[in-house]
């Protein structure tokens, strides 16, 4: 499986790809996700920038190009972090909207199992390994790390967050520990205040996404360390 960066010489049809795997995966399934999808896709065709991964734009704008009002845009960006498609990459403040990013790479595993619809070249191509000397990032769906028993909450957490990313699991994720979850709040304990702080500022996000796959009562967290 691969990930090509949407910029340079062949953008053009990594977007395309991208936004095929999406289209066919709505079509594949009932009205609510259609029109979710649908949603995705017009905030990418409009309002995204590729090169920088930054969606910029307000929740007036959404809504007024979903056609809703803002409190379903609220509800369905809720939804798309939830799932790891979007995460806040700077949040609005006074006279500025907020800056989201997208996970491409989750929005392409989540639709994998529709890519043979598409075609066998197009599954083919998208699973090929990369040649060198291109701008194109691999990715392997590698297992899960160990004792991801169900009902051990921090474990299904672990394995997720090892299968959409090993390498970064491998440097910062893995060295956490759950210690409690209470109220909504997942207590985390990070080796150091350097490790739990950058985690905080980098990667809350998708510690969260994880979590709402797993147990969606966790609205936030809180790092505490072992120094």
């Amino acid at each position: 499986m691969q990930l090509a960066k949407p910029v340079g010489r062949n953008a053009s049809a990594v977007k395309y790809d991208i936004l095929s795997a999406l289209t066919v995966h709505a079509l594949s399934g009932d009205k609510h996700l259609q029109r979710s999808v649908l949603r995705i896709i017009v905030l990418i065709t409009t309002r995204y920038n590729w090169r920088n991964n930054e969606l910029s734009i307000g929740r007036q704008e959404i809504a007024r190009l979903w056609s809703v009002n803002e409190r379903t845009v609220k509800r369905e960006m809720a939804k798309f972090r939830t799932m790891g498609w979007i995460a806040v990459k700077r949040p609005a403040a006074r006279g500025r909207v907020a800056v989201y990013e997208l996970d491409l790479k989750q929005m392409l595993l989540d639709t994998s199992e529709n890519w043979a619809t598409i075609g066998p070249d197009f599954r083919d191509r998208m699973m090929d390994e990369p040649e060198s000397d291109t701008n194109i990032v691999p990715f392997q769906a590698k297992p899960a790390p160990p004792d991801a028993e169900e009902g051990d909450v921090w474990a299904q957490v672990q394995s997720i967050l090892h299968g959409r990313d090993p390498e970064l699991w491998a440097s910062w994720f893995q060295h956490l520990t759950e210690l409690d979850r209470v109220g909504g709040v997942a207590i985390l304990m990070a080796p150091s205040r350097f490790m739990a702080d950058y985690i905080a500022q980098k990667w809350s996000g998708r510690l969260l996404a994880a979590y709402g796959r797993v147990d969606p009562s966790v609205r936030s967290l809180r790092f505490e360390t072992a120094e």
